[in-house]
C-alpha cells in the first residue's frame, strides 16, 4: 500500500448529499480543515446534476433525502461512475445501509458520529481508491498507452516525449475518462495547491498536450464554462 502523506488530500473534492442543515455543515467545515474541496446539496436530483458536470472524487451521500432517495442515488451512480461513496445512515436505516454496500457503496457510517471518524473514514476509502489505481501500472485508450512504471506515453508503439507536467496531464485524464475537470482542479491534482500558477498556465500545456498526441489530440475535449475532459472509448 502506498503512503499518502497528510497534505496529499489537499484538493480531492468531497461532495455531501445531506438534507440536515447543522450536519451538512458540520461535515463541510471539518473536511474543509483538512484541505478538501467541498460542495453541499440537500437534495438527490440536484446531487445527480452536479455529479454529471462535475464528477467529485468522493460522495458522502445520505440514505433519507428527497428527489431521489440515497439508496437509489447510489445504485444510479454506480451504473456511470466509478467514484467512491460513503453512505450516512441513522441507526434505524442499518439494513439500508448494507443494501447500499450491495449497490456499490465502498462504506457507511452512522449518525450520530465524530467529526474525527467521519475524516478518518474519508481518508481511507480515499487512500484506498488512489492505492488501486497506482497498483495498475498500464493505461490505454484508444492508441495512447501509458507504461505507469516507467513513465512512459507511446501512441501506435511509438514514444511521445512529454513533460511532467504533460505526464501528469495525460494520466490523470486516462485515469479518469469522460470527467470533466475544472481548471482549478487540475491546478490541484497537477500543479499542486503550493505552487503559485494561472488558470492560462493550464490552457498552454493543454494546447501542448494536444499538438504532441496527434492523431489522438481530439480526445481532449474543451467543456465550456467548466474545463477540460478525456474522451474515453465508448
Amino acid at each position: 500500500m502506498i503512503s499518502i502523506k497528510e497534505n496529499h488530500y489537499a484538493g480531492y473534492r468531497i461532495l455531501i448529499v445531506e438534507d440536515e442543515e447543522d450536519i451538512q455543515e458540520i461535515i463541510a467545515h471539518n473536511l474543509s480543515e483538512e484541505g478538501f474541496i467541498v460542495s453541499s446539496t440537500d437534495n438527490g436530483l440536484d446531487a445527480w446534476n452536479k455529479i454529471q458536470s462535475s464528477l467529485p472524487d468522493l460522495i458522502l451521500l445520505d440514505i433519507m433525502i428527497p428527489g431521489i432517495n440515497g439508496l437509489e442515488l447510489c445504485k444510479k451512480i454506480k451504473s456511470y461512475y466509478d467514484v467512491p461513496i460513503i453512505m450516512v445512515t441513522a441507526k434505524s436505516e442499518d439494513v439500508d445501509a448494507i443494501l447500499g454496500l450491495e449497490f456499490g457503496a465502498d462504506d457507511y457510517i452512522r449518525k450520530p458520529f465524530s467529526p474525527r471518524e467521519l475524516v478518518a473514514r474519508v481518508k481511507v476509502v480515499l487512500r484506498r481508491k488512489i492505492s488501486e489505481k497506482e497498483s495498475s501500472g498500464n493505461l490505454t485508450i484508444g492508441n495512447i498507452h501509458i507504461n505507469k512504471t516507467a513513465h512512459k506515453v507511446t501512441i501506435n508503439g511509438k514514444d511521445v516525449d512529454l513533460t511532467l507536467i504533460e505526464y501528469k496531464l495525460i494520466k490523470l485524464f486516462m485515469e479518469n475518462p469522460n470527467v470533466a475537470f475544472t481548471r482549478d482542479k487540475l491546478l490541484d491534482r497537477v500543479w499542486g495547491r503550493d505552487v503559485y500558477v494561472s488558470d492560462r498556465t493550464v490552457d498552454v500545456n493543454i494546447k501542448r498536450l494536444r499538438e504532441k498526441l496527434g492523431e489522438e489530440k481530439f480526445r481532449i475535449e474543451t467543456v465550456r464554462g467548466v474545463g477540460y475532459r478525456f474522451k474515453g472509448d465508448s
